[in-house]
């Protein structure tokens, strides 16, 4: 079956200390899982940038394929909810840190690590959005649930130079939130 997949290309870091290089790889390869992604697009996130130039504190293990987030399509499995074609995305669960992440052609990973892509968004808007997007709107949706309200009183954000603290920032105020931002940049 491996030979029907597409090439597999990654970018890698193989040992500790050593920037990451491309490679073709074999399918064979990438760790276990029941769902295969074409990938198509991913993030380049802080902690990628340290992982592909060999600063040490993000990979917990060598060789590995960096990338904290992806989006693609399914092409074999899916799990209980997807289906091969499905467009699909997935940050977290270790990706890019101790499970090869999304700076490849492919992906193998376990289908439940995976989220269909909303209706009327792609692999390029989910990317764009990326890691630190989900993360602030699941940061404002706790606060919401925790009571929080527009107009109530101010919103401080604290490290709002970075990506979760700007997206937070554009979200807060588009939903019509008083928003004070604090940087050290």
């Amino acid at each position: 079956m491996d030979d029907l997949l597409p090439r597999l290309r990654a970018l890698i870091v193989e040992r500790a200390g050593e920037p990451a290089v491309l490679r073709e790889l074999d399918s064979a390869t990438l760790p276990a899982g029941d769902t295969m992604v074409a990938v198509s697009h991913s993030g380049l996130n802080y902690k990628d940038a340290l992982a592909v130039s060999g600063r040490s504190g993000v990979l917990r293990r060598h060789p590995m394929v960096t990338g904290i987030d992806l989006a693609g399509r399914v092409i074999t499995g899916g799990g209980p909810t997807l289906r091969v074609g499905d467009s699909v995305f997935a940050t977290g669960h270790g990706l890019g840190e101790d499970h090869f992440g999304g700076h490849a052609t492919l992906a193998r990973l376990p289908g439940d690590w995976l989220q269909a892509l909303p209706q009327g968004c792609d692999a390029a808007w989910a990317m764009g959005v990326g890691t630190a997007g989900l993360t602030a709107a699941l940061a404002i949706d706790a606060l919401e649930e925790h009571g929080l309200r527009p107009g109530e009183r101010p919103v401080l954000v604290s490290g709002a130079g970075g990506g979760v603290g700007s997206i937070s920032v554009l979200l807060l105020a588009a939903a019509g939130y008083r928003v004070t931002a604090v940087s050290g940049r």
